[in-house]
């Protein structure tokens, strides 16, 4: 299904989905809001077709004809990092950990409400925006901390030692948050963005976690990325911007 036919400004959605009329429901909801969508129906196609031309999103179903979702979205986040939320069947709450450790920004499980579905689009792509837009008025976009180095603009992370670190667009996305505001409290809705948060959404925890072991910060006594029980997340470091 090529692209819907809309002002080519309007945010560009690939919908990774095997079973035609749910991704008919997808790409007539998302086009009624404004959204320009394609339909591949296996992981293969999509991967290709990223490569081509990188959209803004990628919605991805796990259970596909030719491969498992979760190496889609692995291979997305490797070779042509993007914005991706699950949308799957498979409601086990290790999918969905695994899921948002590879780089995944949301998850919803079927059966969906497509207004739930067009929400929660728009709110991670209102994350990116502003990501983008920060990067674009701070000309500093190189940040030192701890021997550590983090070029927001290419989303690169260096260790003291020189190892280049890989970095999913989501992970990228959240440090450059935490060090744009060192030293202060930050809110699980301030680094999810505008989305109102789920007391039992982990999706920030995991995140965290997978950012921890990344900076080689212990997670039972972490030295950069701290826990403020009851409030969020603190990074204690200082970050110097170059």
């Amino acid at each position: 299904m090529p692209l819907s036919p809309h002002d080519a400004s309007q945010p560009v959605i690939f919908v990774l989905e095997d079973d035609p009329d749910i991704a008919r429901l997808i790409c007539m909801s998302m086009g009624e809001y404004g959204f320009r969508c394609e339909h591949l129906s296996t992981g293969r196609q999509l991967l290709a077709r990223a490569r081509q031309s990188a959209p803004d999103l990628c919605i991805v179903d796990l259970g596909l004809p030719d491969m498992d979702g979760m190496q889609v979205v692995r291979e997305l986040q490797d070779g042509s990092p993007c914005a991706v939320l699950i949308l799957t069947g498979r409601n086990d709450v290790t999918d969905r950990v695994l899921g948002l450790e590879l780089g995944a920004d949301d998850y919803i499980v079927k059966p969906f409400e497509p207004r739930e579905l067009v929400a929660r689009v728009r709110s991670i792509l209102r994350r990116y925006q502003r990501s983008a837009s920060a990067e674009a008025t701070v000309e500093r976009n190189t940040a030192r901390f701890a021997g550590w180095t983090f070029d927001a603009s290419r989303h690169a992370l260096s260790a003291p030692d020189g190892r280049e670190i890989s970095l999913s667009a989501a992970e990228a996305g959240l440090l450059a948050t935490l060090l744009r505001r060192p030293n202060k409290i930050l809110s699980r809705e301030q680094l999810l963005g505008e989305r109102d948060v789920d007391p039992f959404d982990r999706s920030i925890d995991v995140r965290i976690s997978r950012l921890r072991r990344k900076l080689d910060d212990d997670p039972q006594n972490p030295r950069l990325i701290k826990t403020v029980y009851g409030a969020g997340y603190l990074f204690a470091a200082q970050v110097d911007w170059k």
